[in-house]
């Protein structure tokens, strides 16, 4: 009897488990199912920082992306649009793991972001090996589209070089042509601070000294007053975020405003500082590939929906993550929604051309990096508050790729 017993207990057991292991089976079934061709979503990976240092630009690139999705219904092609966000915290091998969780996990499709391009760097040999296709919509290191160049990987963004390159010949036509050159100590500041100087100095400049205060910086006093001399026509500067905020208002108050004309990148004025530096800002001369007042048809759409959608105004990094969006919606439609293979994918995205908020851009088909227009903006007073102007426009500016 208790031979009967234990047997049907057995029986039972082995009974509960084929159910419950045929149930995890159905299970990840579906969520294979959930990539490809025979899926009704397309899953969008976006590797962004929420918290740490870059939240805010995380914040805006992700804003970007859902008002564009958002003004197309979340569906492209007759797929269903699915952003998946992991936090970066703009930590290299935190954001590795959360690569792998949305590869792994969440079966994603395709890849965005990051902001950091350490992050970016880190994740490139996963994405690599992996074959998932990657598009950059904001990290701008130079080797992303050089030496760690991937089939897989493209960029909607912008490269340093682009950026700083575009300064050089029109300030030494424009500003003079001796200049002191200034960036905040780490890669990117001396990626964009070394292309100025390529672009200069092939036009006839001088780069008469360079200084680089550690990023962070709180006290610019001592490097302003090695500034400020009567032999040099303009400082060229590249800072971001609160750097950019000190560095303009000491600027100044140290006396250098109205007597050395300050250029450099569109971080320096951008509009996201602009506000905390007041006035300071005032004859800023700067590029980068957008500016909130450009005349298009394009941009007055983009400004119009993404102030109604969230009470203010978009930054540069809203515009890429709407751009991001574009690009990517754009590469599924020529697929009809078909993002089973990963070599097609790319592919698409490569062929994509778009007249953008920022102006018309296209990708380099031997870089992967994109090809845009440059703006040279000056920064004016305008009802008692800064406002950037576009000068002039430098057309096409495509990476080297070397």
């Amino acid at each position: 009897m208790k031979k009967s017993v234990f047997l049907l207990l057995i029986a039972f057991m082995l009974l509960l488990s084929a159910c419950s292991g045929g149930a995890i089976s159905t299970t990840s079934s579906n969520e294979d199912k959930g990539k490809g061709e025979g899926s009704d979503t397309i899953k969008i990976g976006a590797l962004l920082p929420s918290t740490g240092v870059y939240a805010s630009l995380g914040e805006n690139l992700l804003n970007g992306m859902n008002l564009y999705f958002e003004e197309n219904n979340w569906e492209v092609s007759g797929k269903k649009i699915e952003i998946i966000h992991e936090d970066t915290e703009a930590d290299p091998q935190v954001s590795l793991r959360k690569l792998r969780k949305l590869m792994d996990q969440d079966n994603i499709d395709i890849l965005t972001g990051p902001v950091s391009t350490a992050v970016a760097y880190a994740i490139r040999d996963e994405v690599d090996n992996k074959k998932l296709p990657f598009l950059v919509s904001h990290a701008g290191g130079n080797d992303l589209v050089r030496s760690k160049r991937s089939d897989y990987i493209w960029r909607s963004s912008f490269s340093s070089w682009q950026i700083g390159y575009s300064m050089g010949e029109w300030a030494y036509k424009n500003v003079g042509d001796k200049i002191y050159l200034t960036a905040a100590d780490y890669a990117f500041g001396h990626e964009v601070a070394e292309a100025f100087k390529e672009s200069y100095t092939k036009a006839g400049g001088t780069i008469v000294d360079e200084v680089y205060p550690p990023l962070g910086n709180n006290d610019y006093a001592s490097y302003l007053a090695k500034m400020n001399r009567d032999d040099i026509d303009g400082i060229y500067a590249f800072y971001a975020g609160s750097d950019a905020v000190r560095f303009v208002q000491q600027y100044e108050e140290y006396g250098l405003k109205g007597k050395i004309p300050l250029v450099g990148s569109g971080w320096l004025n951008a509009e996201d500082v602009r506000p905390q530096q007041k006035l300071a800002a005032e004859g800023i001369k700067s590029t980068l590939f957008w500016d909130y007042h450009l005349e298009t048809e394009e941009n007055k759409a983009f400004v119009s929906a993404y102030e109604k959608k969230y009470n203010q105004r978009p930054s540069i990094e809203s515009l890429e993550g709407y751009d991001a969006a574009a690009v990517i919606a754009k590469a599924i439609e020529s697929l009809n929604g078909d993002v089973s293979d990963s070599k097609k994918v790319v592919d698409a995205i490569a062929a994509v051309e778009l007249d953008s908020p920022r102006g018309p851009i296209k990708f380099d088909q031997e870089t992967h990096n994109i090809i845009q227009n440059i703006y040279i903006m000056e920064t004016e007073v305008v009802d008692g508050a800064t406002e950037n102007k576009v000068i002039d426009t430098i057309e096409e500016v495509a990476d080297p790729g070397k």
